[in-house]
């Protein structure tokens, strides 16, 4: 199985983080430094410059304050070949090239990476909609086709949904007919995906040491063969709610340990634990999809203060070939070590004064690549 790896990330006027080219090695890198001194900044810039996703709100957010633009770039070896992957940032725009020709999120190598964060636990305890969206952000990175039919789905809702505001009862057998082909689509590849992956978060969870089995399983609102019926059924609550209330977009996974909902029962131990099993069946489905292991970033190990999920995060993060790991305190085993500091990384080895005369050399260099990727 041929690896992915980052050699190197380049960012300017990225959140906190000082204009700079960091390089890695294969094996396990580790970043660390105190809070606040951007070590997940880092990690979400690479991560972006990986996939083209983010779950920022709003892109300015990702801006460094007093700038209009910020640039991340990723030199990259996928499939035995070198790539240089840009992504160019300013308000409300994001834009995307692989070796200088413009591209969408869904053109990128969609197995490249796996992030984990201690956030992972609202995946558990959070709503339904955080489920929806690791499940989606999931299976279109599988499949490029679920992507675009779930781009469509949505859009279909949104126009719907406005002409039941409207009142308009007469357009819904035109909605409806689309609603129900690009629904059904969505839900058949939901079901057929979480076949395997719940197959790989059980094993995950047992790995952990978890003694109660856990079970993966969809809360559908409607169903292939009811769809139809179920939206005419509903027809009067819709108009008077103003939305669409059946279809994959009000769906929940639904997450059991022991048979009853981890996110009812669990403890905050038990929950951290199903995330993590989560991520590392990610990390495997997309490694069986295609062929190659992902780049896993681990944002905040120090943070796993039970020791059986620390050691499980760390021998992880050495059993892939490249790692990022990211902690208060040096990760044990690394091959290769950066100091955080107010948004700057020094490598261990490497005086201060060193690296911040090569800093100053980059963000020239930089600037100049921004000017490139407008």
């Amino acid at each position: 199985m041929n690896p992915v790896r980052l050699e190197s990330l380049s960012t300017l006027n990225y959140r906190n983080l000082a204009p700079c080219t960091l390089r890695f090695g294969g094996g396990v890198t580790g970043v660390y430094g105190e809070n606040g001194a951007g070590k997940t900044n880092l990690l979400e810039a690479i991560y972006l410059a990986l996939t083209g996703q983010t779950d920022v709100g709003r892109l300015e957010q990702l801006v460094q304050s007093g700038e209009s633009e910020a640039y991340v770039r990723a030199d990259l070896e996928s499939g035995g070949s070198l790539s240089v992957q840009e992504v160019g940032l300013g308000r409300g725009r994001r834009q995307l090239k692989v070796d200088g020709v413009r591209v969408r999120a869904g053109d990128l190598p969609r197995g490249s990476a796996v992030w984990i964060r201690p956030e992972d636990s609202e995946l558990v305890f959070g709503s339904p909609s955080l489920r929806r969206a690791y499940l989606d952000s999931l299976l279109s990175r599988l499949s490029a086709r679920y992507g675009q039919q779930l781009g469509r789905y949505e859009r279909t809702v949104s126009q719907r949904n406005a002409a039941l505001k409207g009142g308009e009862e007469w357009a819904m057998s035109v909605w409806d007919d689309a609603l129900v082909k690009l629904g059904t689509e969505i839900i058949t590849f939901r079901r057929r995906a979480l076949t395997r992956l719940g197959e790989l978060a059980t094993g995950a969870n047992a790995a952990l040491g978890s003694r109660k089995t856990l079970e993966l399983r969809l809360l559908e609102t409607t169903t292939p063969e009811t769809y139809a019926a179920d939206l005419t059924g509903r027809r009067a609550e819709e108009l008077a709610r103003g939305s669409t209330v059946s279809g994959p977009h009000r769906d929940d996974l639904v997450l059991t340990l022991g048979g009853f909902s981890a996110g009812e029962y669990a403890s905050r131990g038990e929950g951290r634990t199903v995330a993590l099993a989560l991520r590392r069946a990610e990390l495997e489905l997309l490694a069986e999809r295609f062929g190659e292991q992902p780049i896993l970033l681990i944002d905040d190990f120090s943070a796993e203060l039970d020791p059986g999920r620390r050691t499980f995060l760390l021998e992880l993060a050495a059993g892939v070939p490249q790692a990022i790991v990211t902690g208060t305190e040096r990760p044990p085993g690394a091959s290769a070590q950066f100091w955080a500091q107010s948004g700057r990384f020094t490598p261990v080895a490497v005086s201060e004064k060193k690296a911040e005369l090569e800093t100053e050399l980059e963000a020239t260099e930089l600037e100049t690549e921004l000017e490139e990727v407008r």
